[in-house]
């Protein structure tokens, strides 16, 4: 799905994945992505979180990332491991007008953007424009996302969280700031797979609620989540009755609305059978 899309990455490559909260059953494993990480001789990236866990510190993530076997496969480099933050600005911003990202990010010419597409308590779904949002973000930066630009500190996080909506906004000018910073450098794959209601971000998970559906590819980080979108309103799968009430609650598709806006992709696109 990668190779279908024609679109050489330049120079040092950076793989972003979820690469799943201690606790949480349906992340896909380092096994899945062994193929696509050798193919392009890239490096495993992820950021901390924001919020208390296994993750919000680079000595509690990394020693989670080896017990979920990351670096059995592959090198694994926390970009935010390192401070200080960089910032990223972003003056037509619709909610927030800048963005923190890791340090280390500029060590990489070049980035594949796969994401594990399924629910989120705080998005309503997770796709290529939460990874470039969120899932970019330094734990700094992930606290700025989620409280709309109010504070950057984790221990205020759940104080000032966002709401539901112009945190879509918010996400949607975080996820441009990325795409400007890679300079066009860029692919996206979206695996439809484990289809929870819940993100891996979340220890306590709920068991897929539809069978899988398959794996999309694209230049284009705004159609191919309106098209995984699609796919799952138009699904016969029972299952999916729960998921969509929860992206429809969370104003899922508003990021997509306001991405177009910020002209970082498009919500048109052609779905190509491979």
């Amino acid at each position: 799905m990668y190779k279908v899309l024609n679109k050489p990455l330049p120079g040092k490559v950076d793989i972003k994945v979820y690469s799943g909260e201690k606790g949480n059953k349906n992340f896909l494993r380092p096994e899945f992505f062994k193929p696509i990480v050798e193919h392009l001789k890239g490096t495993i990236i992820e950021c901390n979180t924001a919020y208390p866990g296994a993750r919000n510190t680079t000595e509690k993530h990394k020693a989670l990332i080896d017990e979920h076997e990351w670096t059995k496969y592959f090198n694994v480099d926390i970009l935010d491991s390192e401070g200080p933050d960089i910032t990223l600005e972003i003056p037509n911003g619709i909610a927030i007008k800048k963005n923190y990202i890791g340090k280390k990010t500029p060590n990489y010419d070049s980035a594949l953007v796969i994401s594990h597409f399924k629910g989120h308590a705080f998005g309503g779904y997770g796709g290529a424009l939460k990874q470039l949002s969120i899932g970019f973000g330094s734990s700094r930066g992930k606290v700025y996302q989620h409280t709309c630009g109010v504070t950057d500190k984790q221990e205020e996080f759940f104080k000032n969280l966002c709401p539901d909506k112009t945190f879509k906004e918010t996400m949607a000018d975080a996820a441009h700031s990325v795409v400007k910073f890679f300079k066009g450098n860029m692919a996206f794959i979206n695996v439809m797979k484990n289809i929870s209601l819940d993100c891996d971000c979340d220890e306590n998970a709920k068991p897929p609620c539809m069978k899988d559906i398959g794996i999309l590819s694209s230049t284009d980080p705004v159609a191919l989540d309106k098209a995984c979108l699609d796919m799952i309103f138009k699904s016969e799968d029972p299952g999916k009755k729960e998921l969509i009430e929860r992206i429809e609650q969370k104003f899922g598709p508003h990021i997509i609305e306001s991405s177009v806006q910020l002209g970082t992709g498009k919500s048109d696109y052609e779905l190509i059978p491979v």
